[in-house]
Order: C-alpha cells, then sequence, then structure tokens
C-alpha cells in the first residue's frame, strides 16, 4: 500500500483488551543493559524473552545456536530463536500501578477533562499532578445540618447580646462581627460543590472545618472515581435539550 492512496486515517486510543494482545510480555524493571555482561537485562525494557534476541538465532543463554533452531523458544530463558529484526516490530506493556491522564484528553486544546468537569486546565493539572486536591462529592444533607446548627449559634449569641434595652457601642460593634463571621461561614460552606479544586492549604481548611460535609483526593485515581459515577448517556441527554431550547 502507498501512502499517496491513503484517503483517510483514523486514530484512537487502544483498549487494554488490544494491548495485551499485541504485547509479546510484561516489563517489570526500568533497567536496559546489564553493565557487566553487556546483555539485556530480563524482564528489563530491551527483554529478549519479550522483544526478540540481540543476536540472529541466538537465545540469551546460549543454549540454541544458529538457524537450524529457527522458532524454537528455549526452555532456560525463554527466547525464542529467530532474526535481531524482530526487535523492532515487538511490543511489551507495563501494568501500571496506579491510572494516568492521557496527555490527549488533559493537555490537549480544549482540555477534554477540564471541560467536562468544568474546571480550569491548570487547576486541573494541579490536581493530576498532586499539587491540588478535587472534590468528588459533597454530603447535602450534612451541609444543610452544618448550617443549621451555625444559625441556630449565631441567633443564640445575638439574642444574648440584645438581651438588654440599652445596647452599648461595644456590644453593636460584637453583633456587627458576629454578623459578618456568620455570613463568611455560610459563604464558605455553600462554596464546597462536587468538583471543586482546592489548593493543599484549602484543602486542608476545609478538610479540619468542614470534613464530613465532603469527599476529596488527588491524582488521577480520583478522576477515574468521578468519571466512573457519571451517567454519560444522562449527560447527553441533557446537552441535547440544552441545545433544543
Amino acid at each position: 500500500m502507498r501512502v499517496q492512496d491513503l484517503q483517510s486515517i483514523r486514530i484512537k486510543l487502544a483498549s487494554p483488551e488490544e494491548i495485551l494482545n499485541w504485547s509479546r510480555g510484561e516489563v517489570k524493571k526500568a533497567e536496559t543493559i546489564n553493565y557487566r555482561t553487556q546483555k539485556p537485562e530480563k524482564d528489563g525494557l530491551f527483554c529478549e524473552r519479550i522483544f526478540g534476541p540481540s543476536k540472529d538465532y541466538e537465545c540469551y543463554c546460549g543454549k540454541y545456536k544458529g538457524i537450524r533452531y529457527k522458532g524454537v523458544v528455549c526452555d532456560r530463558c525463554g527466547v525464542e530463536i529467530t532474526k535481531t529484526q524482530e526487535r523492532r516490530e515487538r511490543m511489551g506493556h507495563i501494568n501500571l500501578a496506579t491510572p494516568v491522564s492521557h496527555i490527549w484528553f488533559f493537555k490537549g486544546v480544549p482540555s477534554r477533562i477540564a471541560l467536562f468537569l468544568d474546571v480550569p486546565q491548570q487547576k486541573l493539572e494541579g490536581v493530576i499532578y498532586f499539587v491540588n486536591y478535587i472534590i468528588e462529592k459533597v454530603d447535602e444533607e450534612a451541609q444543610k445540618k452544618i448550617l443549621k446548627e451555625i444559625e441556630e449559634k449565631f441567633r443564640k449569641k445575638i439574642n444574648e447580646i440584645s438581651r438588654g434595652k440599652l445596647i452599648s457601642k461595644e456590644q453593636k460593634k460584637k453583633g456587627k462581627e458576629l454578623k459578618e463571621k456568620f455570613s463568611q461561614t455560610k459563604e464558605e460552606i455553600l462554596a464546597i460543590y462536587p468538583f471543586q479544586i482546592l489548593s493543599e492549604i484549602e484543602y486542608r481548611k476545609f478538610s479540619l472545618k468542614y470534613g464530613e460535609i465532603f469527599s476529596a483526593g488527588t491524582g488521577t485515581e480520583t478522576l477515574v472515581k468521578i468519571f466512573e459515577k457519571i451517567n454519560l448517556k444522562r449527560e447527553i441527554k441533557k446537552l441535547e435539550n440544552v441545545f433544543e431550547e
């Protein structure tokens, strides 16, 4: 097939099943070449068992040498007797210890993840790189309960201040300060919402004061949890309704 004969090309992400199907083995070490033997490390990035022999028709341990053993898999080192050219074509895989974000989706323009969550891309990168925190869910019942408790405390203190017939300037000042504090606290609580991104300082502050209201996390693992809970069909329906209006 010639390049000029191509009419279109489609690029897509490979599924885990497709990757495992293409792979010839799992890479378990970050090592490449052993400095003593000058041979590829077993289970490393240049592993002969996975990618093929480093010498034509010769296995890693040297038990099989020569074209007459072509296609034989060594029972000692597990290397197939074939040409070194195989190393250019074979693929291995790595089992990730934790999920990662694909650069197409978080650094593209526009960032698909940031767009979907309706958050700034720079702040989202902070979550992916374990700098910022993102709120996974908010317990609305706990939020209402805390607001009610704070309101009751505020009313009680205001009643205590204004109990007498005459209110001094100091009491008026104290009452004003209480109102401002209540207003600020109320705004803080109502400002806690799903997918809100917090800095480490904000996260520590909010978790100490209102930890029972929300749960938050950092890293791609948290983003995976968020996306697993999202009903895509329902979100598509919402958007269709918006466009119809």
